[in-house]
């Protein structure tokens, strides 16, 4: 079976993450384990894996200091788990740099399918034709590139941020549902909490220096979901 991809499991609970991996292996992938965060982040820097699946709870540093190295040199995607359906541990695990969560206890299926739908999600890969730098008013953005910047200066943006942006920016008078956003950023088979997506975009906001009550960039479409501009 060709691997669908490079899976490290951080999680101190062994036997829970000796289960994690045995799902993940069923299914085709590539699954490295850790369990505390030193580990972690020295194999994920060794392994360059394509998804890491994070507890947030972990001895030596926890997970949200685990997403803060890793995103200091990969781009790999993070699903983390958190112990309790808080509201306080998703907006933490997303603004360091996470892309998804998922709650404890779970489902091995919605694992599976999170780190399917992630992995489905196109790497960037130079086009046919090069595309020119979409622009609306101070921000451009270059998604063949996938760079960012306003008034001449670049933005940092995690993977996600990036993703929701450009659906955004490539259809500017277009408003958008959460649902269309999911479709165009983690693919047809997502699911989860659609609200995810406003998270996001509240990090996505605050790195573009976008005021939400009179937005530049990305707006609210009030009943609808997100667009571009001022409207």
């Amino acid at each position: 079976m060709e691997s669908l991809g490079v899976v490290l499991v951080v999680e101190d609970e062994v036997p829970l993450a000796k289960v994690v991996a045995s799902y993940l292996e069923r299914e085709g992938f590539v699954v490295h384990l850790a369990h505390d965060g030193p580990g972690a982040v020295e194999q994920a820097a060794a392994l360059r894996p394509d998804l890491v699946v994070l507890d947030l709870m972990l001895p030596g540093f926890d997970g949200v200091e685990v997403c803060r190295r890793l995103r200091t040199f990969t781009d790999a995607y993070v699903l983390m788990l958190t112990a309790r359906d808080d509201e306080t541990d998703k907006v933490v695990a997303l603004s360091v740099g996470a892309d998804d969560y998922i709650v404890k206890p779970f489902s091995p299926r919605e694992l599976i399918a999170r780190a399917k739908a992630m992995l489905r999600r196109p790497r960037a890969a130079p086009p046919s034709e090069p595309r020119a730098a979409i622009t609306i008013g101070a921000l451009s953005v270059d998604t063949d590139a996938r760079t960012v910047s306003v008034d001449g200066h670049p933005v940092e943006l995690t993977r996600t941020e990036f993703d929701i942006l450009a659906a955004l920016a490539e259809r500017p008078r277009s408003a958008f549902t959460r649902g269309q956003i999911i479709e165009s950023v983690w693919g047809g088979e997502w699911y989860g909490d659609e609200h995810v997506v406003d998270v996001h975009v509240g990090h996505l906001r605050r790195k573009l220096m976008d005021d939400a009550a009179e937005p530049r960039f990305v707006r609210t479409v009030r009943g609808v979901g997100y667009g571009m501009g001022t409207g």
